[in-house]
């Protein structure tokens, strides 16, 4: 297999953008009540004190001469959002632009960058990024020419032939035949691995770009053109390669996945994360249950006037399906996680953090947002040692790191606040720097 192609043009592109974060040495956030991230309920009015990136103290005596004070005024503070299924290039084009014959790394890396710093603003601090080009614009973010979300990256994610990841167009062949990578791989956005040397070999080039977790098609999707939704996708010796690579380097598989059949083969497979799973039944949850396996789920948007007929048809399973698989995930005892999976439709990603009120169904406003900050940090943790940032995320405790939104009003009381995040979000901070001033 041959070496992604494009990064140099990407980064020159992004390092255009030069958008540093306003540094401070020391905030203090006086009179505020906290949502720590894990309680059912706010603190009383107390101090929040970082220091660098990281919370240096809370309470009512938290104080530092040097600091420079915001008076929350009984506002809330709680963690930064974080969203475990993103997808910051598939997410941030329509399909006739990545379809089209003209689109360059210059134009995906644009558009990637451009969506990156608004998620940034919806007070998203941090994301999975669950396939597709990534690695440059995560390069850019980190090093402050770009604003945008700390990612974690999983690379092009690993499809079989005919998978839910062939992005290949009619007239492209197979590598295997031809000798040549398709359009979609050249871009970075998928490899076509078969059998078992493909995908060892697919998994490795994804580390070597420093992928923090692997992606695999496991079964069938919505938004591809060869698959249908029941199928399942790789054999029991092919995902077993792409979990043993990835053990190798401490990190681990999660897979795109929706029935029994294709979780219980990536589950006996040693797969630890699935994503989607809408049409998964009570013994199968049951199962993941017992072995402690995540299921990185999502309440997919109805219909968009983007999509076309084929995909509707193909979604509608899904979407009747989500009707019922969190109240059922929940009382089994499964781990869950919430993402958004925005594919294809630039405009719903304003509408991201919105998403969240979906929930309201099954959980408590408290359990959402807990759901959201440190639930969601604990699947990030999962990459170990490939984890790109050290330190805790999705609390709000001393020595976490300081990624931090003031909300003007409880969100614990009205849920509402968050979905409104450009009026609500009184002031934003990752890493310790204020991305979103106080009016």
């Amino acid at each position: 297999m041959g070496k992604t192609t494009g990064l140099a043009p990407w980064l020159a592109l992004l390092a255009a953008f030069a958008l540093p974060a306003a540094a401070q040495d020391a905030v203090l956030f006086r009179n505020v009540r906290v949502f720590d991230g894990v309680g059912p309920a706010l603190s009383a009015p107390t101090n929040v004190l970082v220091r660098g990136n990281t919370i240096a103290a809370i309470g009512p005596d938290a104080a530092d001469p040097t600091a420079r004070v915001i008076d929350g005024t009984g506002r809330t503070l709680m963690p930064g959002l974080i969203d475990v299924h993103v997808h910051m290039t598939f997410g941030a084009m329509d399909m006739a632009t990545l379809q089209s014959p003209g689109l360059t790394p210059e134009i995906a890396g644009r558009a990637a960058a451009e969506g990156a710093e608004k998620m940034l603003l919806r007070g998203v601090t941090s994301v999975r990024d669950m396939g597709g080009p990534i690695f440059p614009l995560k390069a850019a973010i980190d090093a402050g020419q770009v604003r945008g979300p700390r990612i974690w990256p999983s690379g092009a994610h690993l499809s079989q032939t005919s998978g839910h990841g062939d992005l290949r167009a009619p007239h492209e062949g197979p590598r295997r035949f031809t000798g040549q990578l398709s359009r979609a791989e050249q871009l970075g956005a998928t490899w076509i691995a078969d059998g078992r040397d493909d995908v060892l070999t697919a998994t490795r080039e994804n580390l070597r770009f420093g992928a923090s977790q692997i992606k695999m098609m496991a079964g069938g999707g919505t938004s591809s053109d060869y698959d249908p939704l029941d199928v399942t996708q790789y054999t029991l010796d092919e995902l077993r390669a792409g979990v043993e690579a990835a053990d190798d380097w401490n990190t681990y598989v999660t897979v795109h996945a929706y029935t029994p059949k294709a979780v219980r083969r990536a589950i006996e497979a040693g797969v630890k994360c699935i994503e989607h799973g809408q049409l998964l039944d009570d013994a199968t949850l049951q199962l993941m249950a017992e072995k402690g396996i995540w299921l990185s789920l999502q309440m997919l948007q109805d219909d968009s006037e983007n999509m076309d007929a084929a995909r509707r048809a193909k979604r509608k399973p899904v979407i009747d399906a989500q009707q019922t698989i969190w109240a059922r995930a929940k009382a089994a005892g499964v781990k869950l996680a919430w993402g958004t999976d925005v594919l294809f439709d630039p405009a719903v990603n304003a509408e991201q953090t919105g998403f969240l009120l979906k929930l309201q169904p099954w959980f408590t406003p408290a359990e959402i947002l807990k759901l959201a900050t440190h639930d969601n940090a604990q699947l990030l943790a999962l990459s170990g040692p490939r984890s790109p940032y050290a330190g805790a995320l999705g609390v709000v405790r001393e020595g976490a790191l300081a990624d931090l939104v003031l909300v003007d009003g409880d969100p614990l009381a009205n849920l509402a606040l968050v979905g409104d995040p450009g009026k609500n979000f009184v002031v934003i901070m990752k890493d310790g720097a204020i991305v979103k001033e106080p009016k």
